[in-house]
């Protein structure tokens, strides 16, 4: 028996991918497979932390089998991470597999199975883990109405990205403001002539000054900057630290790297000054 479906795989953020270039980064792209149709994101240069953002709906997907089957037991989806080159073709970075929530035409959308959660799936390189995808899958069944009984996608709706989907309402994770502080105490670099530090935090780059010495060290430098992180802290992506050696004509080479894995053991909260003030009158 054919049943006619929509796939909606709404990728929103990769941590911790494999370094496919000389600099210590990636320009990733995610490529989903789904019955004999697949898709890709768009391309993000210089991360390994990507945050796509992104909604991918396939439309028409045609699978057979008996209803309940298809709602207990749906088709795997693919996923693979590639690096884009800017000559050639693009490089491999891992794979993963997930299976979509079903919702069938006599269904009602609504919780607690939809909308779907954002959760993690971990990416293989082979026999070794290559990174996190955090996305989520819905596989809609089309009725006799069409694709007008589908629910509606609910924003936020971007100009400037054209005709790519952002993630719907009730989806993407809520996000905060965070002042992202680096305060570098001590660090024996050996390299020479020059040197310098980035770190990498998920939507721009610090840099501490240069250093021309054989064996510098940074000592109290401290850089911050203002972030839009998702209020649920496990969601938090991880800081990439990088140390580059400083070359002429603005060329640097990867000297080395490290990767805080979670920052939830450095987030300060601000006391609750109406618990404090009740506390002295109490």
């Amino acid at each position: 028996e054919k049943q006619v479906f929509q796939l909606r795989a709404h990728m929103y953020q990769a941590r911790s991918l494999f370094a496919a270039d000389s600099s210590g980064l990636s320009d990733p792209f995610a490529r989903v497979f789904f019955n004999s149709q697949s898709q890709c994101t768009e391309v993000l240069n210089e991360t390994l932390c990507p945050t796509w953002d992104q909604l991918l709906v396939f439309n028409n997907v045609e699978l057979y089998g008996e209803a309940n089957e298809m709602r207990d037991d749906p088709p795997i989806i693919v996923i693979e991470i590639y690096d884009q080159d800017t000559v050639g073709k693009a490089d491999f970075m891992g794979r993963t597999f997930a299976k979509p929530v079903v919702k069938m035409s006599d269904e009602h959308y609504c919780p607690p199975r939809f909308p779907p959660q954002l959760e993690y799936y971990q990416i293989y390189r082979g026999n070794s883990t290559a990174g996190d995808l955090l996305a989520a899958f819905e596989l809609l069944q089309i009725g006799p109405g069409g694709q007008s009984d589908l629910p509606p996608i609910d924003g936020p709706t971007d100009l400037d990205r054209g005709p790519i989907l952002p993630v719907p309402l009730g989806i993407r994770p809520v996000l905060s403001k965070y002042r992202v502080e680096v305060t570098t105490l001590e660090h024996h670099i050996l390299i020479q002539p020059s040197s310098r530090t980035i770190r990498k935090t998920p939507t721009s780059v610090l840099w501490s000054s240069g250093l021309k010495c054989p064996h510098p060290t940074l000592d109290n430098q401290h850089t911050f900057t203002s972030q839009d992180l998702p209020e649920n802290e496990l969601l938090h992506p991880p800081l990439n630290i990088r140390v580059v050696d400083c070359r002429a004509f603005g060329r640097y080479t990867l000297v080395g790297s490290h990767a805080v894995s979670s920052l939830r053991k450095f987030i300060y909260r601000p006391p609750d000054k109406k618990a404090q003030h009740w506390n002295m009158t109490g």
